[in-house]
């Protein structure tokens, strides 16, 4: 009978990983794809889009690169070649993600994948019409040169994830199988799925690291098509782009040409968008999207203003501490620095109260720990390090103060020279000092006059506690210079949220990219404990599992203190020319660039 037992559990477990080995078509990281095998095309698309015409997008900064994939000048490489907002119009990666689901991949370059319920491998399984621009199929071989390139010479956010790789071997004539070591997590196969590939046959390795204006060869859906260095790059569609047809491309990549023209300022760049140069303006202020559109062209109808209503979290907008500085240090200054920014006045004042108060990283959406009590799961989940979170972040009843909104609450005031005085400091003579009698003082560094306005009324509010506040706008070379560096006391920045937070919390928190140069922990935490919190969403098998890790991960942040929370609006803003056109269905993350088209053309 045992012996029996014994075989009917060998013949099962058989089963299961010949199932496990099954290639699939999609893989997601909690969960079921929402898409059949069998589907034609993503919801959110235009399948019967006639393509043509062409799109001039506007950005502020400039561009001396053309390989997006290296740390040396990584933040002036030129937007659209591999480009979470216009596409990725040169490479193509082994997979794509939907915009409608939380993090679903459908497949690219891979026309299949299969992998173990424990994640320990993936084998991709190329597409054999996969070519590059210059005609030369994709092959396994330059999965294998792209991932070891990469993980040797690419930016951190490529490399690190890819030293998880413990063999990577080519399996018969289209496929790639790669196995992963034990610091690989639950999320690293669908990450890697999403890299760039990149031609072996030419590429110079030794170059590799070294910035360049030459025209690359790629498997996308776009070529470069002329460059004038720091101002503007073009791209023209590829007639002969091997992935027209597939389902995750139907409706996407709907222009002959695309340009990319950059501006010093914004300021510049809006008028070139009302002189019908630029075509589409991403508006994130109130005041402008309210007050800036009164010119002929909207009067006209020549240009459209729309407002789009994503479901996709908050994500946390503030001023951020460099903990790295000593004088941010000590967790007491933080908050009592955080409790003196004024936000009630700043939003009635300046933005006619169009604004709400972001008080979580993952707010609006079931991730997040706002008014949420961490239940007996999620504390099992802390264990010790629940006692290094605030009572009242720990119980939902956290809450940032609200002002009178004078830009001078008294109480609140109060509250902050109390956390002032707990972290060593005593006003002397008008000036918040230290115990050896050194003023508090810190630099606030902007990037436009949009930062500069949040700035200005922080200092004021600061000045009346006696504390120094300089505030230096630099232009954008020597901004990304000194971000790349983290060299700077506080500034502002933006941390979208995802549904499916992952791996790239690793480099806004994790302690490895606090001390790396080029990754974007801004604050320069570097804390063990947020590493774990961080391993825990990133290991987590079920969806119950994975959205308490994370509520963890939002109550530490917040207990930390190390951005000054500002504000967040559930739309999104956008004004066009009218013969841009885009699909009626609105992804879940909101409204979705690569798949606008120009209407002119089908005329």
């Amino acid at each position: 009978m045992q012996a029996l037992r014994i075989a009917v559990f060998l013949f099962f477990a058989t089963l299961c990983n010949a199932a496990a080995a099954q290639p699939l078509y999609s893989i997601a990281m909690h969960g079921d794809p929402a898409l059949p095998a069998d589907f034609k095309h993503f919801p959110y698309v235009n399948p019967d889009v006639k393509k043509g015409g062409r799109i001039n997008y506007g950005v502020v900064g400039t561009f001396d690169n053309l390989n997006p994939f290296i740390l040396k000048s990584m933040r002036t490489t030129a937007r659209g070649m591999w480009d979470p907002e216009y596409g990725n119009l040169v490479y193509d990666s082994l997979m794509v993600r939907s915009s409608d689901e939380p993090f679903t991949l459908y497949g690219l370059l891979a026309q299949t994948v299969e992998w173990d319920d424990s994640r320990s491998y993936i084998q991709f399984n190329l597409n054999p019409k996969a070519k590059w621009s210059d005609g030369q199929p994709v092959t396994p071989d330059d999965v294998i040169f792209t991932f070891q390139l990469l993980r040797d010479k690419g930016r951190p956010n490529f490399s690190k994830p890819l030293k998880t790789v413990s063999k990577i071997e080519k399996v018969g004539e289209h496929s790639v199988l790669i196995h992963f070591n034990e610091e690989a997590d639950r999320e690293t196969p669908l990450i890697v799925a999403m890299f760039p590939i990149l031609p072996k046959h030419v590429i110079d390795v030794d170059s590799f690291e070294r910035t360049t204006l030459d025209i690359p060869v790629g498997s996308g859906p776009y070529r470069v098509k002329s460059i004038d260095p720091g101002l503007r790059i073009v791209f023209e569609s590829d007639p002969n782009y091997w992935g027209k047809d597939l389902p995750s491309k139907i409706g996407f990549d709907n222009y002959d040409e695309i340009a990319v023209n950059y501006f010093l300022q914004d300021t510049a760049l809006f008028e070139s968008f009302k002189k019908g140069d630029i075509d589409i303006y991403p508006d994130g202020s109130p005041g402008h999207w309210r007050q800036a559109y009164n010119f002929p062209a909207v009067d006209s109808g020549a240009v459209v203003k729309e407002t789009f209503t994503p479901k996709k979290p908050s994500g946390m907008l503030g001023f951020v501490f460099n903990t790295r500085r000593p004088i941010f240090a000590d967790k007491k200054v933080r908050e009592g620095l955080t409790l003196a920014f004024d936000f009630e006045w700043l939003n009635r004042s300046l933005f006619s109260s169009a604004y709400t108060r972001t008080q979580s990283y993952w707010q609006n959406s079931d991730l997040s720990s706002f008014g949420v009590a961490a239940d007996a799961r999620e504390l099992t989940m802390l264990g010790p390090i629940k006692d290094r979170i605030d009572p009242d972040v720990l119980d939902g009843s956290y809450k940032l103060p609200v002002s009178n909104g004078s830009g001078r609450d008294r109480s609140i005031l109060r509250e902050t020279v109390k956390l002032l005085k707990e972290a060593g400091y005593t006003i002397q003579g008008e000036k918040m000092v230290d115990k050896t009698g050194r003023q508090l003082s810190f630099e606030i560094l902007t990037q436009n006059p949009e930062q500069e306005r949040l700035a200005f009324p922080y200092r004021r509010s600061l000045a009346l506690l006696g504390i120094a506040v300089t505030i230096r706008t630099v232009d954008d070379s020597q901004y990304q210079l000194r971000t790349s560096n983290y060299d700077y006391d506080m500034l502002i920045k933006s941390y979208p949220s995802s549904l499916s937070p992952g791996i790239e919390q690793v480099g806004r928190w994790g302690s490895v990219a606090a001390k790396t140069p080029g990754y974007n922990n801004f604050a320069g935490v570097a804390d063990p404990d947020l590493d774990t919190l961080i391993d825990h969403f990133l290991t987590a098998h079920s969806s119950d599992d994975f959205r308490d890790a994370v509520r963890s991960f939002d109550r530490f942040l917040i207990s930390g203190y190390y951005v000054v929370p500002l504000y967040h609006i559930a739309q999104q803003w956008v004004a066009r020319r009218s013969h841009i056109g885009h699909p009626d269905t609105l992804p879940l993350y909101g409204y979705y660039l690569p798949t606008w088209w120009d209407a002119s053309a089908q005329k």
